[in-house]
């Protein structure tokens, strides 16, 4: 038994992608088809996905907790000759 599923989706978003579907030989509803097969396959979106800054979420989650321990206990330096004097010393 078939069923219907509406999708809400900007037109842009929409003809882009009908663009790839078509270059790789499906329809839009195969496509759409092909990645809900592979969800219930993978048990998981079958893709990484990545914050705005192009990260994962484990990558982004690491990067913020290594900025605010060094913002509270890294070194600070008045000046950037200061800085570089410490790295070449």
């Amino acid at each position: 038994m078939n069923t219907t599923l509406q999708v809400r989706i900007d037109k842009k978003t929409k003809t882009k992608a009908q663009r790839v579907f078509k270059e790789l030989g499906v329809d839009m509803s195969s496509g759409v088809k092909m990645f809900l097969q592979q969800v219930v396959h993978t048990e998981s979106i079958p893709f990484e996905i990545r914050t705005p800054n192009g990260f994962t979420m484990a990558q982004e989650e690491r990067i913020l907790k290594e900025t605010a321990w060094a913002e509270k206990y890294g070194k600070r330096y008045k000046n950037a000759k200061d800085l570089f004097a410490d790295i070449l010393k």
